[in-house]
């Protein structure tokens, strides 16, 4: 049951023939092809920073680091009082354990 099965290799049947030999051919190099005419670059336009749109910007970059700010915050608070509220619960117990124990 736990001995591995080896599958057998099957036999050839019939007439085998001997692969074919392959002739090598000559490559003859040919004239290369002449390379392509460069393009001229299409030109991008260039973005103008008016004086509302740097004020979008700005506008726009202060209200993203204050959400992620006060993200941060609210997680460090979380932190915070879940730790506390593990130390009381440890308090607690201690305190009924000991008082259990000078019952006894």
């Amino acid at each position: 049951m736990f001995q591995p099965k080896i599958p057998t290799m099957p036999q050839p049947s019939g007439l085998v023939t001997p692969p074919a030999v392959v002739q090598p051919t000559i490559i003859t190099p040919g004239t290369p092809a002449p390379a392509p005419a460069a393009a001229p670059e299409p030109s991008r336009p260039v973005v103008q920073l008016t004086p509302g749109t740097a004020v979008a910007l700005v506008g726009a970059g202060t209200a993203v680091v204050l959400v992620v700010g006060t993200v941060l915050v609210s997680l460090l608070l979380t932190v915070a009082v879940t730790s506390a509220s593990v130390a009381v619960c440890a308090v607690v117990l201690r305190s009924l354990i000991a008082s259990d124990a000078k019952r006894r």
